[in-house]
């Protein structure tokens, strides 16, 4: 679920629509989370389906830790790439505004924390030479996000939350103590190596 000072708004013929902030939104702010209406699809499924529907499904559904699609059920699914992203993952299905978000500012993730399966053009950016989101941006750029998101969580309780509620029963420990700076953050990368993988 998105946050919900947030809508959907054009933003070039180019990029399509995106989401944007409808009211400030600080630094440290959940500004999405994974919750129980997001539809949970196998990749037998997809294939099962029509050429229409199963497009829409792998533009718009990332894949999570167990290798399902997660398919947002708002418009969490327009939320758009950037190399300089306002917004950062973390290790427990919810990102964070990794800075503070004025109102009209449009909401942006980098792509490449989620482990796209494909290597794809993006539109170049000032402050960047990235051109291309691969699938091994993660191994690469995970200590730069870990870093984000320790950043962010330092606000974590000093700021309202009106999506920490959703937070994961299997989560939820370990993002108070994480939050109230007792543990660490867990890296961005556990989502991508199983138990019995090393880095």
């Amino acid at each position: 679920m998105m946050h919900p000072d947030t809508e959907i708004r054009y933003v070039s013929k180019e990029v399509g629509i995106g989401i944007f902030a409808t009211k400030f939104i600080p630094k440290g702010t959940i500004v999405w989370i994974k919750d129980d209406l997001d539809m949970i699809l196998s990749e037998e499924y997809i294939e099962s389906l029509d050429a229409i529907r199963k497009e829409f499904i792998y533009k718009y559904a990332y894949e999570d830790r167990e290798g399902e699609y997660v398919l947002c059920w708002d418009h969490a699914r327009y939320m758009n790439h950037s190399f300089n992203p306002n917004c950062v993952d973390t290790a427990y299905d919810f990102e964070l505004a990794a800075r503070d978000i004025q109102p009209g500012e449009q909401l942006t993730a980098d792509y490449g924390a989620m482990g796209e399966d494909e290597t794809f053009q993006c539109i170049p950016e000032e402050g960047t030479s990235r051109i291309r989101v691969t699938a091994n941006d993660y191994l690469t750029y995970y200590t730069v996000w870990d870093e984000m998101a320790r950043e962010a969580f330092k606000y974590f309780n000093k700021v309202k939350q009106p999506l920490k509620h959703l937070i994961g029963e299997k989560y939820v420990n370990k993002v108070n103590v994480v939050a109230n700076g007792t543990e660490a953050l867990d890296s961005i990368l556990t989502i991508f190596i199983n138990d019995e993988d090393t880095i």
